[in-house]
């Protein structure tokens, strides 16, 4: 439903079974555009994901000393993201609120790590960095889930609330596990039962 469509239909009187139909018609609309287009979960997902148990790997067995650079992945993934969006954007006719509010909602997300990452660089707080990081998962997939009532996407939100907490408590090396088990729970797990769902009921 376009923008312009949901303003004529405003004009109208509803209601309140009409009014319920039509908000409970943008949340279906919108939970199988974000399955059909899961990628921005999984591709994040599984790339954050890597990363960490990368660098892990370099820092904690191999203990090589530029073990960070497995981030410069970041900026690419953010180009990549880039090129898919635009391509999307074309093909996409119409969008409703909802999916605004999560395009919204994920850019601000996104400004904000990198923010993070500034300020984590310039005042050497890189140690406690996924504490926030998980922060700012949480409260992305929690939003996310509310707005298309997807509960795989919800409980991993307030999973993440949890390990937020938890992980101050870690080294950086154990921060680097805490911000995979964060990102499995919260972007890969529901990114492929969103996919699966979606697929199982087109079929």
């Amino acid at each position: 439903m376009s923008n312009i469509d949901y303003q004529n239909d405003q004009d109208k009187s509803f209601s309140p079974e009409e009014s319920l139909q039509l908000i409970q018609t943008m949340i279906r609309k919108t939970k199988d555009s974000v399955a059909v287009d899961s990628f921005y979960l999984l591709f994040w997902g599984w790339l954050v994901f890597v990363c960490c148990l990368v660098e892990y790997v370099l820092m904690v067995y191999y203990r090589y000393p530029h073990h960070s650079f497995v981030w410069g992945a970041m900026p690419i993934g953010g180009i990549i993201t880039a090129i898919y969006s635009s391509r999307q954007a074309r093909r996409q006719k119409s969008t409703t609120y909802i999916e605004e509010a999560l395009s919204y909602l994920w850019i601000a997300i996104g400004i904000s790590f990198f923010v993070m990452v500034v300020v984590n660089v310039v005042s050497e707080a890189w140690r406690t960095a996924f504490t926030y990081y998980i922060l700012m998962y949480a409260i992305g997939t929690f939003v996310s889930g509310s707005l298309i009532r997807f509960k795989p996407l919800i409980i991993g939100g307030l999973l993440n609330f949890i390990i937020a907490a938890v992980s101050i408590k870690f080294n950086f090396a154990g921060q680097l596990l805490m911000g995979a088990l964060a990102i499995l729970i919260s972007y890969i797990i529901p990114g492929h039962l969103l996919r699966i769902r979606y697929n199982t009921k087109k079929n």
